[in-house]
């Protein structure tokens, strides 16, 4: 709630009107009579659809992922997400391409794919990353942690 997704959302803004090969996606809240219900993920090529929604009993029947009240769709996650990353053109060091990546955190590590397909574009040397990944609180994230860490990755705290 400090305005990460705010600053990706005007930094690909200002990328895109100067002609820099951009895609990805952002995580947006949606709000229903004021209160938050969910999150959407939102491609930069206008692709909509459901992250999470706030569950509705407490009483998970099938396999659910959860992050404290919200149920996880993890189907409609890798759905939108997942082709995206994998056609991230690798580009070449003389046009590096940007993939906006907003957020990696609990919700979509629930996906192995998406872990994978993250690492993936992180190895590429032609797409820079634009990303968000969350303050450690508790138990640390293992694929946060380990981008925290990497030597080719400069972080920048938002407040």
């Amino acid at each position: 709630g400090v305005g990460k997704t705010t600053l990706i959302q005007k930094v690909t803004q200002a990328l895109k009107s100067s002609g820099i090969p951009i895609d990805g996606f952002y995580t947006e809240e949606v709000r229903e009579g004021g209160r938050r219900t969910g999150f959407d993920v939102v491609t930069l090529s206008g692709k909509r659809g459901p992250l999470s929604r706030v569950s509705s009993d407490s009483s998970a029947s099938r396999r659910e992922y959860r992050v404290g009240q919200y149920v996880v769709d993890l189907v409609s996650f890798e759905q939108l997400v997942l082709p995206m990353l994998r056609n991230v053109n690798p580009g070449s060091d003389a046009e590096k391409r940007i993939c906006v990546i907003d957020e990696i955190g609990k919700m979509e590590l629930f996906s192995q794919a998406f872990i994978q397909a993250v690492r993936q574009t992180l190895a590429g040397s032609g797409t820079v990353v634009l990303g968000t990944i969350p303050i450690p609180k508790g138990k640390p994230l293992d694929l946060v942690e380990e981008i925290r860490s990497r030597k080719d990755v400069k972080v920048f705290n938002v407040s």
